[in-house]
């Protein structure tokens, strides 16, 4: 754990989760609108968002541009440094395989996720990839954030395009 997160209370670490949770539900309702599986996605450093998403395979015909990748990418970019180090994952679906191990190699510190992903979940629904102790770095992992809100506009969103 870093500096920054012992100083924050454990009720302030709530209202943090829950308001940036809050954001990545709104990114995923705009990739809704354009037609992409909503999932949303917002990185976190000191307390401030500095990548925001929402998945777009389906625009940019690209099947690694998940918001998990996408907020990597951009957050990488922005902070000059591939090591995203004492960085705060919000997303709102259980990352797959990939995401997770993206994250890991980013060495994201903490992943907040709404809602289990039972097809395809990588952290705790079919894997256990953020946190293998197999692996060289270890993601803390938080899950339920605003789950009930997720797992109904996924239900609704899935059930639309049958």
């Amino acid at each position: 754990m870093n500096g920054e997160r012992k100083s924050v209370t454990g009720e302030q670490l709530e209202q943090n989760d829950e308001r940036f949770m809050r954001e990545a539900l709104n990114l995923a309702l705009e990739g809704e609108r354009a037609g992409e599986v909503p999932v949303g996605a917002v990185l976190v450093v000191g307390g401030e968002a500095v990548a925001r998403a929402f998945n777009c395979p389906i625009a940019q015909n690209d099947p690694t541009a998940h918001a998990e990748i996408l907020v990597l990418r951009e957050a990488g970019l922005k902070l000059g440094n591939y090591r995203l180090n004492g960085s705060t994952l919000y997303v709102t679906l259980e990352p797959c395989a990939m995401c997770a191990g993206a994250m890991v190699a980013a060495r994201v510190e903490r992943l907040v996720f709404a809602a289990r992903d039972l097809r395809f979940g990588a952290v705790r629904s079919k894997f256990r990839i953020a946190d293998s102790e197999l692996l060289n770095h270890r993601v803390e992992v938080t899950e339920g954030i605003l789950g009930a809100e997720v797992t109904r506009l996924m239900l609704r969103f899935f059930v639309g395009r049958r």
